[in-house]
């Protein structure tokens, strides 16, 4: 791993995770594959969901071998790969999120990025005003000219952690992240769930334990489907992810305006749920 410096600016991401924390509640983190249904309607729907409450858009980068994604996402991606969606795309919805006053996120497997540059893509999100990018399956220890990149342009960089993770890896990945670290509440591929697995409470204490001072956001994504839910999760951890709930909605939707107002009334019902939860460690 090589050797790392931190970026002393606060980004859009960590000022809306900070301005959640200090109004007392968890940030609301929506997610939607650019190009999903179509590059310019994707806009539409992240307008929509930020409109609903979501402090924070992670923006797919779609990808033809979506190994963690459950069927949902999987779906929506397909439409967006159908859809011609480019990377270039992915950076101009990008662009259309940050100018909506959330946080603009990319989330990406590796070799999208690997392929593209790995230093042309960092120069060219942090252009486009993205704050930084989620690699759910890129390991940190296998990292080294991902942090030389990210810290040039000053993104945060968001790893994943999860129930099986060792105390070892735990602090080995919290220390590589900045931002916020990803915590995966189950174990298995991304969708909505009847319940929120017991798993993920523990795994945000154990994953504290070892942030240290550094008082790093623990976010919470894998199987949210509503807004009691939302509530729940928003209990303890200081962000709750989202992304089958929305990509369902637009799935189901007759056309176009109906999926933006079921998008628009879903995050409203999530960002509902987590200002009536009880925050338990990360308000302040």
């Amino acid at each position: 791993m090589s050797e790392r410096t931190e970026t002393t600016a606060s980004t859009p991401l960590q000022a809306r995770l900070a301005g959640a924390r200090a109004a007392g509640r968890a940030a609301l983190v929506g997610y939607l594959p650019a190009g999903f249904p179509d590059v310019e309607s994707s806009i539409r729907v992240i307008q929509a969901m930020v409109e609903g409450g979501c402090d924070v858009i992670e923006v797919g980068l779609p990808y033809s071998d979506p190994t963690m994604d459950g069927p949902t996402i999987q779906q929506a991606a397909d439409r967006a790969l159908a859809a011609g969606t480019t990377p270039r795309d992915v950076l101009r919805v990008v662009e259309a999120t940050a100018a909506t006053g959330a946080a603009a996120l990319v989330m990406s497997y590796w070799n999208p990025i690997d392929r593209y540059g790995t230093g042309r893509f960092c120069a060219d999100l942090a252009s486009a005003g993205g704050s930084g990018v989620i690699t759910p399956d890129l390991l940190p220890e296998e990292a080294g000219d991902w942090f030389a990149a990210t810290d040039e342009h000053g993104l945060d960089r968001i790893f994943l952690v999860a129930p099986s993770s060792t105390d070892a890896r735990l602090a080995s990945t919290t220390e590589a992240c900045r931002g916020f670290v990803y915590a995966a509440s189950l174990m298995g591929v991304t969708g909505t769930r009847a319940q929120v697995a017991d798993t993920a409470e523990r795994l945000v204490t154990r994953t504290r334990a070892v942030t240290g001072e550094s008082g790093l956001p623990v976010c919470v994504g894998l199987g949210i489907s509503n807004g009691a839910q939302a509530a729940e999760v928003a209990g303890y951890a200081d962000g709750v992810i989202v992304g089958a709930g929305f990509c369902q909605r637009v799935l189901d939707a007759p056309d176009l305006p109906s999926g933006l107002a079921a998008v628009r009334g879903f995050a409203e019902e999530l960002a509902a749920g987590i200002r009536e939860a009880r925050p338990a460690g990360h308000a302040g």
